[in-house]
């Protein structure tokens, strides 16, 4: 099961990217809202050909296996709520992978353990006597995650009725080391030697282990893998089968997959994979060999006593580079020479920038080593953290509400002083006090009134943090204005504990009489609020910069960001200089944050002709974007094919994606195969052939389209679309990049499906995909590495109403990201920049729910 376990705040707050905020609105609320009478599977944003529950949070694929004519898939799923909570095994069936059948819950939780990820076998010859031989069980091997004190252990339930009912074993847990950070066990019939093989995870450890068994209950160690590959955050859902490479069953290799949170390629949760072999008892990685960085000019290396003509502000940076760790640190590794920039001078409460001197932007690239804190540049931030003037209706100083009003338990009898037991560190709010609603934990609900006022200025600003369910989802947590007793604006949190400014336009409300609530209705993750300092004002506050980051100045704008990854050790990182030749830069290292990993380490810097590539980039991905997690795969298949379907979310900002009332998708399954790309074998995927199915039976058609440093739509009733299977070629020309525009219209809505030729990259642009802003690392741009065939580059593109996945070449280069564009943008554009391409075939199918 994802991370979302080792406690669901800890958890969270160890995957969160920066402390963001708010998502505002004014009345009529999120666009997410749906009415009573919107039929299921029709609402915003509801996918019409991934599996979604009716309702409800759902995670991680859970015991996928094939029985008598039925692929079961079991998944993560909240029976209670629409945020990560109680977890249980929900479950639906299929025939074909791509029409679902909901089934009754499955595993539920109960008052001594939460049924987190695993898996599923038929046990055919009735090792467990569970079942009989001639009517073999079900058994399912899942993590117990036991609520009184956080362990995890193995154990087992089975069926005899085809997976409709369940009976735990009374024998569990049957393997128990004693960890908290131990789960996702996928079991499999390991034929050659006769037994039951479990791949288990040591989450923190960045470890798999391997467990052998006669019969289910008894279970003998065989080893351990890893650490290896990306280690940047836990390691989880862990999955090992044997695929032929290139179709030769005489050359057999397995795969180890391994998911990890956060740390991934695209940033949060990716999918990575090993090549190896595996003799029955110890899996054997293929070596890569060793890193060398491409050479260059250094243009810094903090070898010198100061920091020359770079300057400072703050604290943080102290006086000079750092020679490794400084006091209260810990130890500091991956830096080149005897200095660094390092930032935790006077620990993480201090800030501060480090600046370069102004330079011509003259190479293709500026290569660097980061480390430290994973707090993103979030675009539009100040850095002034001065509190707009104006009339505070509360500070929460003093240690009282005042004439505020509250009910229920979340906030006691007076303003918290800063962090509560259990919580993650909170911080961003000002002076000694603040409303934090996490008083019992989650668990506590409540509101908390202010008095009536008077609307007599622009704005109200106030500092918000804490979870994120806006007013107009069932269990809010939101601090909400009222007039007349009604909320006409409200806001959120967003999953971060941090506290940053929000504002409220008000104008249109001056002279009337208001009052302000804050909300905590919700008792489950991230089931509560932190807030601060409400002020009525004539400014507009400015969000406050969190970040721990290194970023390229372009005019005084950034233009590129890199950020550390909650590690001491530094690793490549590298900006590509190319559109920016000739002009004036200037490279800024930030410390602005001053919660847990609240500083930024630097070293190496160094202008070259070709990028660096960091540990991630160097490691195998599954799918380079940020939405396919806890990929794991179907045992007893048909035909022996390796089907494998992943989590569409990232932990990043899953539980705030404007979805009700459901969250999280499955993406489609998905054929896996090993082939040889450029003289390396890789893990390759494409969708399930039984997709094609629900193909509309005209396809759009388009050939030997050639455009020049435009973007041109594709006309024609049926070449557009909010669900769409697209194949298309390209040829390359003398374009830097081309592709296509899909789920295109309202305000300019677009989502870019692209080809880089200079960098040889696939790409994925959402930042202009409709809804982005629920959280600060949702929009952006995914990338994977995509060499051209012949002078031609080959796409399939499917496109639901929430998502495109994006299968490149013969699908070594996957993308998979969430999109939440207005349900009017529906076109299809073909397009090239700083030259021409051609797209030379398309064809585009309309696709059918398979809900309807």
């Amino acid at each position: 099961m994802s991370s979302a376990r080792v406690s669901r705040h800890a958890r969270i707050r160890m995957m969160a990217a920066v402390a963001t905020v708010c998502a505002l609105s004014a009345a009529p609320l999120a666009p997410s809202a749906v009415a009573a009478d919107t039929p299921p599977y029709t609402e915003t944003y509801r996918p019409q050909f991934h599996f979604t529950p009716e309702k409800n949070w759902m995670n991680d694929p859970n015991g996928l296996v094939y029985y008598k004519g039925e692929y079961h898939l079991f998944y993560q799923y909240n029976p209670n709520g629409n945020s990560w909570g109680d977890m249980s095994w929900g479950h639906a069936v299929s025939k074909d992978l791509v029409h679902w059948e909901e089934l009754p819950l499955a595993l539920s939780h109960d008052d001594e353990e939460m049924v987190f990820s695993g898996s599923a076998v038929v046990d055919w010859n009735n090792t467990t006597g569970f079942g009989t031989k001639k009517n073999p069980p079900m058994v399912a091997i899942y993590t117990s995650a036991y609520k009184d004190g956080g362990k995890q252990a193995q154990s087992l339930a089975y069926s005899t009725d085809r997976g409709r009912t369940w009976t735990k074993y009374q024998g569990n847990p049957v393997i128990d080391i004693g960890s908290n950070n131990f789960r996702d066990p996928k079991v499999q019939w390991h034929a050659s030697t006769k037994s039951w093989l479990m791949t288990v995870s040591l989450s923190a450890e960045h470890k798999v282990r391997f467990y052998s068994s006669k019969n289910l209950k008894n279970w003998d160690l065989l080893s351990d893998f890893g650490p290896a590959g990306a280690t940047g955050g836990v390691w989880e859902c862990p999955d090992l089968f044997p695929l032929a490479v290139d179709g030769d069953k005489n050359n057999i290799k397995w795969v180890l997959v391994v998911n990890i949170n956060p740390g991934g390629i695209a940033g949060g949760s990716a999918a990575q994979y090993f090549i190896g072999d595996f003799d029955g008892k110890k899996f054997t990685a293929e070596d890569k060999g060793t890193y060398t960085p491409p050479t260059g000019e250094v243009v810094q290396d903090f070898e010198s006593a100061g920091f020359g003509e770079w300057t400072t502000t703050g604290a943080s940076f102290g006086q000079g580079p750092a020679a490794g760790a400084v006091d209260g640190q810990g130890a500091v590794t991956g830096f080149n020479g005897k200095g660094l920039a390092n930032s935790f001078h006077g620990g993480d409460g201090t800030t501060g920038t480090l600046s370069s001197p102004e330079f011509t932007v003259d190479s293709p690239y500026l290569n660097f080593k980061v480390g430290g804190g994973r707090h993103p540049h979030e675009a539009g931030t100040v850095m002034d953290r001065t509190p707009p003037e104006g009339t505070v209706l509360a500070d929460f100083e003093g240690g009282t509400y005042g004439g505020w009003t509250a009910t229920g338990d979340a906030f006691g009898t007076a303003p918290a002083t800063g962090t509560l037991p259990d919580q993650g560190q909170v911080s961003g709010f000002l002076g000694d006090g603040l409303a934090n609603t996490f008083l019992n934990g989650d668990a506590s609900t409540g509101t908390l009134t202010s008095s009536e006022f008077t609307i007599d200025k622009k704005h109200i600003n106030f500092l918000i943090g804490g979870g994120n369910h806006p007013t107009d989802y069932d269990n809010p947590t939101a601090v909400e204005l009222l007039v007349d007793g009604q909320v006409v604006r409200s806001a959120t949190g967003k999953d971060a504990e941090a506290l940053n400014w929000a504002s409220w336009d008000v104008s249109d409300l001056a002279g009337k009489k208001a009052q302000i609530r804050i909300v905590d209705n919700n008792s489950g993750g991230w089931g509560h609020l932190n807030v601060d300092h409400i002020v009525l004002s004539d400014t507009q506050a400015p969000r406050v910069s969190q970040e721990t980051s290194v970023n390229l100045l372009v005019d005084g704008k950034v233009v590129r960001s890199a950020t550390g990854a909650d590690s001491e050790t530094l690793d490549w990182a590298s900006f590509d200089l190319r559109p920016y030749a000739g002009k004036k830069a200037q490279i800024q290292i930030l410390d602005m944050n001053t919660a847990g990993w609240g500083h930024i380490l630097a070293d190496q810097f160094t202008e070259a002709d070709k990028p660096a590539k960091s540990v991630v980039q160097r490691a195998d991905w599954a799918d380079y974007g940020k939405d396919y997690y806890a990929a794991v795969s179907w045992e007893n298949a048909p035909g022996g094919k390796r089907h494998m379907i992943g989590w569409m979310n990232n932990w990043d900002y899953g539980q705030s994606v404007p979805t009700s009332p459901w969250r999280s998708a499955q993406s489609v399954p998905r054929e896996m195969a090993l082939r040889t790309v450029d003289g390396q074998v890789r893990l390759t995927s494409k969708p399930v052939g039984s997709l094609e199915s629900l193909r509309q039976k005209r396809p759009a058609t388009a050939t030997g389209v050639t455009v020049k440093s435009t973007s041109k739509p594709l006309i024609g009733p049926t070449a557009k679309g909010k669900a769409l299977d697209i194949e298309a070629t390209f040829s390359l020309k003398d374009a830097d990049r081309f592709g296509l525009k899909v789920r295109t219209g309202a305000g300019g809505e677009e989502t870019v499906i692209g080809y880089d030729t200079t960098a040889e990259e696939l790409y994925v642009d959402r930042t202009r995909s409709g809804a982005v802003d629920f959280n600060s690392t949702f929009p952006g741009v995914q990338t994977a590495p995509l060499k051209a065939k012949n002078g031609k580059v080959k796409l399939r593109i499917l496109v639901d109403w929430s998502s495109v996945e994006v299968f490149g070449g013969n699908g070594e280069a996957v993308i998979t990201d969430q999109i939440f564009p207005d349900p009017s943008s529906t076109g299809v554009e073909v397009f090239a920049e700083g030259g021409t391409a051609t797209l030379d075939q398309m064809r585009a199918w309309q696709l059918k729910s398979i809900w309807r």
